[in-house]
């Protein structure tokens, strides 16, 4: 075992060991290394760990020191001259009339060395565009062609899946990828469907490409003459990931599944006329039933009726509540309605003294004033009703009356008409006689 430093010189690189020769940097640090191209600026990955010694390439390089606040300041120039030159040698590719595509710029932390990656369908005689650079810039040149999924690593983008590219994300060297990958894994064979955005076949084909590799052994494959415990018949489709196929029976139209332990490729496919297919299934029905297959688009249908359901129950639920209050509701008005028609009631039945009094006594001063004109008809008691019937006499021309002596004495018992005077009042106070005082003698 040896202690080692995980370094990268971009997020998305490879990962290199170097001798931490006593330092201790921390994951995500800046750190200064020694190179065979001379100091570089990078980042840490891991700390100071320990692997085995197979996996170390001697010599190791030194780590020289945790970056500083100089050595990112040197950074930041390097990054802005990295830009300029850019400008500069797309300007000079297109004078010299290169077919060549710059894709970035790399300046060595020394400022020694300036490194162009480039594209191109071909070779490219760039002889001239290094000496027009290296008089402009005053440092070693070195233009490198790269290939177009080196170019979508550096660029970086979004890939069909939406998410970012593998490639700029976490791979750090490319593997080979072939359509046979695409076959087995049972996909399309259109080139836009299984191609990235560098036109190369996907990088995520090979990912699942071990798993399908194991699954193929334990399936026969599709078109195969096989044996079921119900016939012999071809298999018409294939499942890898749920190990089931879809097999036609001799005779049949119908497509019936089948596990892939319910089937078995019969050697040398169908046999000839006159020949009787050979057996090779040996499937013993397990005691358990077997659980039928259903597509993940009915899974996910039946979840949808089961949410339904519980939303039909819970507006039912809703709705019976919402009816019972008003049925609470109608209940107390009509309540609150037949308590007030019977108080009315009650009120109505109930004879009014005052108002019979009041028409009695209005009823006694008509009959003094003109005895005549009215007259008071009392209905059956056993109506149980008092009511007043006014009805009409002839009407009489009033006759004079007679003078009444002064001195005419009234009979007793009738009420004198003859109202107080008030300056009498007024003088003799509560209407008591004058008293005559008697004269004394002196």
């Amino acid at each position: 075992m040896i202690d080692v430093v995980s370094i990268k010189f971009k997020s998305c690189g490879k990962v290199y060991y170097f001798d931490p020769n006593g330092t201790d940097p921390k994951e995500g640090d800046r750190v200064v290394v020694e190179t065979a191209n001379g100091r570089e600026l990078a980042f840490c990955s891991q700390g100071v760990h320990a692997v085995a010694d197979d996996r170390v390439v001697p010599p190791l390089q030194p780590v020289l020191r945790v970056a500083t606040a100089a050595d990112l300041r040197i950074a930041e120039q390097n990054k802005a001259r990295e830009a300029e030159a850019f400008t500069i040698c797309k300007k000079k590719i297109a004078d010299h009339g290169l077919e060549m595509k710059l894709v970035d710029v790399e300046c060595s932390f020394d400022g020694n060395k300036i490194t162009f990656f480039f594209t191109s369908d071909g070779r490219v005689d760039f002889r001239e565009l290094v000496k027009d650079l290296a008089s402009v810039f005053r440092s070693r040149i070195e233009l490198r062609q790269i290939g177009v999924r080196d170019e979508a690593k550096m660029l970086g983008g979004l890939g069909i899946c939406g998410r970012p590219f593998c490639c700029s994300q976490f791979l750090n060297e490319f593997y080979p990828v072939s359509t046979k990958m695409a076959k087995v894994q049972n996909m399309s064979l259109n080139p836009k469907k299984i191609s990235g955005c560098c036109g190369r076949l996907m990088c995520c084909l090979r990912y699942e490409q071990e798993a399908y590799e194991d699954l193929v052994k334990t399936v026969p494959k599709n078109g195969a003459f096989v044996e079921t415990p119900d016939g012999y018949g071809n298999i018409t489709q294939v499942n890898l990931l749920r190990q089931t196929v879809k097999v036609r029976l001799d005779g049949e139209n119908d497509q019936r599944n089948y596990t892939a332990k319910q089937v078995a490729a019969v050697p040398g496919g169908r046999p000839k006329d006159g020949e009787a297919p050979a057996r090779v299934l040996n499937y013993v029905p397990e005691d358990e039933p077997v659980e039928e297959v259903v597509d993940e688009w009915e899974v996910s249908l039946l979840e949808d009726y089961e949410d339904l359901d519980k939303k039909r129950e819970r507006r039912e639920m809703l709705a019976a509540a919402e009816k019972a209050e008003q049925e609470a509701r109608a209940n107390y008005e009509n309540q609150r309605r037949n308590k007030n028609r019977n108080n009315r009631n009650r009120n109505n039945r109930r004879p009014n003294v005052n108002a019979q009094q009041g028409e009695g006594k209005q009823t006694e001063q008509q009959a003094e004033k003109n005895p005549q004109q009215l007259k008071v008809v009392k209905p059956n008691n056993q109506a149980g009703q008092n009511k007043q019937v006014r009805s009409k006499a002839p009407v009489k021309k009033p006759q004079a009356k007679p003078v009444a002596d002064k001195a005419q004495v009234k009979p007793e018992g009738e009420a004198s008409e003859k109202k107080p005077n008030r300056n009498n009042r007024r003088r003799r106070p509560n209407n008591r006689p004058k008293v005559e005082k008697k004269p004394t003698n002196e």
